[in-house]
């Protein structure tokens, strides 16, 4: 292992013990270090930088500017062992921090769409795969936060899930519908019926008894989006992450109609999400058209009233 190598490994662990996931960094900075060590370079200097962020050519600005940032905070670290490693400046491509992609919101025939697909996949891995995607359409959690789970983190007699493991080490738990429990009560009895051997303390196990790695469940997302008719949709390809977003987008929009105060009850869904900063759940009233239209309406009901 090189020196910048062994220096990425302690960068990440450390960052980690800190509370961060940094699922992308943790693949993304080795990648970094063997392009350096293929040159033959020895430390870190802005057009190297540059030219390893931008090496896949047909990515957007948006992605290169992301691979960037990464090398930027990691730069920053080793420059404070080693002055001769340079930290690129902001400004060499646009800022990833003022995009955010809207999100794709999936209709119900969609989750279900994507769950039928799950049975091109073979015996347990396709309960797996439609127990995985239920729970993220019906909990928005994380997927890495699902991928975490353990058994032990589910009580059957309450309901309640607890979330151990996320981000910034903050756990929560969360009350479950009675059909969701009913759904996770019965993968958990088929799993323990076809491994009788776990290497895993997993909820959510691969054919090998271990836990699933985020690589793998995004391989087989593609594959089944692709099969469930998904995969072409616009503007943009639904990604897994868009059934946490349309937890939430459904979770305001049912309360729109229902003629529920959004903004007192938002404290409530953002303690649900494991957001820690508000803002982070407040996006959602401007994710969608429908929000913004509901929200014009009760605000000109408001208006109206005053008037």
């Amino acid at each position: 292992m090189s020196p910048l190598s062994r220096q990425i490994e302690q960068y990440i662990q450390l960052r980690r013990a800190l509370g961060y996931k940094l699922e992308r960094e943790g693949q993304l900075l080795p990648d970094f270090a063997t392009f350096l060590e293929g040159i033959g370079a020895t430390h870190i200097t802005s057009e190297l930088a540059l030219r390893w962020a931008t090496m896949p050519a047909s990515a957007t600005v948006w992605w290169w500017a992301y691979r960037l940032s990464i090398v930027r905070r990691f730069a920053q670290y080793v420059h404070a062992f080693d002055a001769r490693n340079e930290i690129p400046p902001r400004d060499l491509l646009p800022s990833t921090k003022s995009r955010r992609l809207t999100p794709y919101v999936y209709s119900e025939d969609d989750v279900l769409a994507l769950m039928e697909a799950t049975n091109m996949l073979p015996g347990l891995k396709a309960h797996t795969y439609a127990t995985l995607i239920g729970l993220l359409a019906a909990t928005g959690m994380r997927v890495g936060e699902v991928l975490a789970l353990d058994r032990t983190d589910i009580n059957w007699q309450t309901g309640i899930l607890v979330v151990r493991h996320a981000k910034f080490g903050k756990s929560r738990g969360l009350p479950l519908h009675s059909t969701t429990v009913q759904a996770l009560l019965a993968y958990n009895d088929g799993r323990d019926r076809c491994l009788l051997r776990r290497h895993s303390p997993a909820f959510l196990l691969s054919l090998a008894g271990t836990r699933l790695l985020y690589k793998n469940v995004h391989f087989t997302f593609l594959r089944l989006l692709h099969q469930a008719g998904l995969a072409e949709r616009h503007p943009r390809r639904p990604r897994i992450h868009d059934l946490r977003h349309t937890f939430a987008i459904n979770t305001l929009l049912r309360w729109h109609q229902e003629g529920i105060d959004v903004s007192s009850h938002l404290p409530a869904l953002s303690t649900y999400l494991g957001h820690v900063n508000p803002s982070n759940t407040y996006w959602y009233l401007t994710a969608t058209p429908e929000l913004l239209q509901l929200a014009a309406g009760r605000l000109e009901q408001a208006l109206g009233e005053r008037s």
